[in-house]
């Protein structure tokens, strides 16, 4: 079989709510990063097999398969053809991960996988105006539980003994290394400007836990879980190139990280955000690459019991995981927000030399990707 290299990675800043990214549209978000994909790696976008994109509430803006409408934006060639993924927050990581196997069966040789959200214009749950997806064979299986994230981030937490203080202390660790992680430039080669906006809008300099500590819970009375220890509601995009090591010589490219394994699980779908830990534990088997090897984690803070949890069960060094920051603190463009961890690890483990990266994601109805990538060129 063959191999699969990425060869550039890009994201725009991530935008809060309402702010700097929240006037652009979605197909004009995607087209921003793929025309720095060909601004990076100089190739004719005539060479891509195909676009695989990423997003979640796929109305309105978002509708009528965004994937197509964000090749035609960037001003492609109209016989680039582009689809749309929906696997809930991992939904980009997932066009990842089918990049990826594209090329390796040799039925492609050059793929772009990101993806896009622009939750200020499609708000969250959107999708769910006009009906319920689960059925009512769904709901009476699990009788009738809501599938509420946010209630079950609150059964993880209390399956796992964390306290509200231990909650809002890892959200302001987040917070504090994604300020330390924007003010020593880490982020700079990774993001393109959209306009005026050059950085993430998201982080909070200055929280602590006693600011934290006046916040209402968000979905229970007694509850641990509020606004200040979620990820935060955001706009944005990000892509990468995907080739093989062949095709990227021949295209003169310098292949960045080789995809090692790609891994996706079903788990629990009440507590549901807990997919990442068998997710992890079966994307390692794959790759053949033990939990001691990886230099960087990117576990996605859809809520501070997830990484915590999964740092519980893994047994993962903690100053590895998320080190600069994560959703709590830069965000979470739901569809995008794959291919913005991606791109996030991936440019962290070329500043510093890091063999291995491993990223999951845990989504909505219990499902998660994970993911190992391995550097080249050191």
């Amino acid at each position: 079989m063959r191999e699969a290299v990425i060869v550039e990675a890009v994201r725009t800043p991530v935008g809060k709510r309402d702010g700097g990214l929240s006037g652009t549209h979605a197909a004009d978000l995607s087209a921003v990063v793929l025309e720095a994909l060909v601004e990076r790696t100089g190739i004719d976008p005539v060479v891509v097999d195909d676009v695989v994109w990423g997003c979640v509430s796929q109305v309105g803006d978002q509708s009528s398969n965004i994937g197509r409408y964000a090749v035609l934006a960037a001003g492609w060639p109209e016989s680039i053809p582009g689809t749309t993924v929906n696997r809930a927050c991992g939904s980009s990581q997932q066009a990842l991960d089918f990049a990826a196997q594209a090329v390796m069966s040799g039925q492609q040789d050059v793929v772009v996988a990101g993806g896009v959200e622009v939750m200020s214009r499609v708000p969250l749950g959107s999708a769910r105006a006009t009906g319920m997806p689960y059925g009512p064979k769904v709901l009476a299986r699990y009788r009738d539980f809501s599938f509420n994230q946010g209630i079950s981030a609150e059964r993880i937490a209390e399956k796992w003994g964390f306290t509200r203080t231990q909650l809002d202390e890892y959200a302001v660790l987040s917070h504090e290394r994604a300020a330390a992680a924007q003010d020593s430039g880490a982020f700079d080669a990774q993001i393109t400007p959209v306009e005026s906006t050059g950085a993430d809008e998201g982080v909070r300099r200055g929280s602590t836990v006693d600011r934290l500590a006046a916040l209402k819970p968000a979905f229970a009375d007694d509850g641990v879980i509020h606004a200040g220890n979620s990820s935060q509601i955001s706009d944005g995009a990000a892509a990468l190139l995907v080739t093989t090591p062949e095709k990227a010589r021949e295209l003169g490219l310098t292949p960045l990280v080789r995809y090692r394994a790609g891994a996706v699980v079903g788990a629990d779908p009440v507590l549901m955000l807990t997919g990442p830990i068998p997710a992890t534990e079966k994307v390692l088997r794959k790759a053949g690459v033990c939990l001691a090897d990886v230099g960087v984690f990117e576990v996605n803070e859809a809520f501070a019991p997830i990484p915590l949890a999964w740092l519980a069960e893994t047994g993962a060094d903690p100053a590895l995981m998320n080190p600069l920051g994560g959703a709590i603190a830069l965000g979470h463009p739901l569809g995008a927000s794959g291919a913005v961890l991606a791109t996030r690890m991936i440019h962290h483990m070329r500043a510093h030399g890091l063999r291995y990266g491993l990223q999951t994601m845990c989504e909505g109805g219990g499902t998660a990707n994970a993911t190992v990538l391995e550097l080249l060129g050191v």
